[in-house]
Formats: C-alpha cells, sequence, structure tokens
C-alpha cells in the first residue's frame, strides 16, 4: 500500500506526530526492524523440531513491544502497557535466563568467534551485530525509565550465545554424520 505521506521526509510516530526520517527515533526503529528480520531469516534456517525457532518467533514478538515503545512520543509513554506496548525488567530477565541456558554444555575458546560454521549461526550473528547497533542508536535516546537499552544489550548476548550453541550442535551432527552415525 502507498500512503506518499512520507515523501516529504518525515514519518510518523504512535499517536499521530511526523518526525524527520533521519530522526534518532527512526534509525533505532529501523535498526530493530532489520534486527527483526534477520531473526526471521534464522528461524526459517531452524528445523521444525528445534525449540531455538520457538524462542525466535518469542524474540520476534518482543521486538514489537519495543517498537510500540520507542514509536511512543516521550511525553505520551505514560500510557504504554508493560508487556505489550513497553518492555518489561521481565522480559529482561527472560534473555538472561534464555542466553544461560544456551550456554549450558557449551566450551568457549580463547579464539575470536567465526561466523559463518553454518547458516543458522551466521544468521544468528548478523542478528546479533545488528541488535547491537540498535543499542548504540538507542543510547543516544531520551529513553528516562526504560530498559530498552537494557533489553537491547542482553538480546545481543543471547543472539551470540545462540550463534555458538548452534555451532556446537552442528559439528556434533557433522562428526556424527562422518562416524557413521556413531558420536
Amino acid at each position: 500500500m502507498t500512503t506518499r505521506t512520507g515523501d516529504g521526509g518525515t514519518t510518523g510516530l504512535l499517536g499521530g506526530a511526523r518526525v524527520r526520517k533521519d530522526h534518532p527515533a527512526i534509525a533505532l526503529l529501523g535498526a530493530v526492524d532489520e534486527a527483526q528480520a534477520f531473526l526471521g531469516l534464522a528461524r526459517a534456517e531452524c528445523p521444525v523440531d528445534d525449540p531455538v525457532r520457538e524462542r525466535l518467533a518469542r524474540l520476534e514478538t518482543e521486538l514489537w513491544v519495543l517498537m510500540a515503545e520507542v514509536a511512543t512520543p516521550p511525553e505520551s509513554r505514560g500510557g504504554l502497557r508493560p508487556g505489550e506496548t513497553a518492555v518489561t525488567a521481565e522480559m529482561v530477565a527472560g534473555l538472561e535466563a534464555a542466553t544461560a541456558e544456551a550456554m549450558q554444555g557449551v566450551e568457549l575458546s580463547s579464539a575470536f568467534a567465526v561466523p559463518g560454521d553454518n547458516r543458522l549461526s551466521a544468521a544468528l550473528d548478523v542478528a546479533r551485530t545488528v541488535v547491537r547497533r540498535a543499542e548504540r542508536c538507542a543510547a543516544g535516546l531520551d529513553l528516562e525509565g526504560s530498559v530498552v537499552l537494557v533489553y537491547l544489550n542482553r538480546l545481543s548476548d543471547l543472539c551470540w550465545a545462540l550463534a555458538r550453541r548452534t555451532e556446537k550442535e552442528h559439528r556434533v551432527q557433522r562428526r556424527t554424520r562422518a562416524n557413521g552415525g556413531r558420536r
């Protein structure tokens, strides 16, 4: 659908306010939208029965909540609903728990991780880098009383942890296939 309302270089926020397309909140929303798309790509790479698939779908939904909060002008944020249109401390705690769970049994190398061991981990690493960019955008915004910045920081940690977990599982599967099904 074409509205043509952005042809003059502005875009709408929730509640109808308009800001320039280069406004810092719009840069953040764009980075989060991009991160959400890469999480979707990662989800598409997951086997149907992989619990990571469900986790990624939940993260994509949580990013809608974050975008609603950011797209609301500061003077209107008092009407935001926790967990629906505003990020909560419980959502942050959920990311922390998921990161700890993902890292169980994963031995870390002292070397830097090199993305690309498999398509799923590569998509997760791209999502992580985009989330980091969103985090940098959020750092420059007036988000007083919000946990958006903390959420983005923990989300990038989770993307990293899921990528490392996926690499470990991928290596085990390759080794098992190479050994005729034996680990």
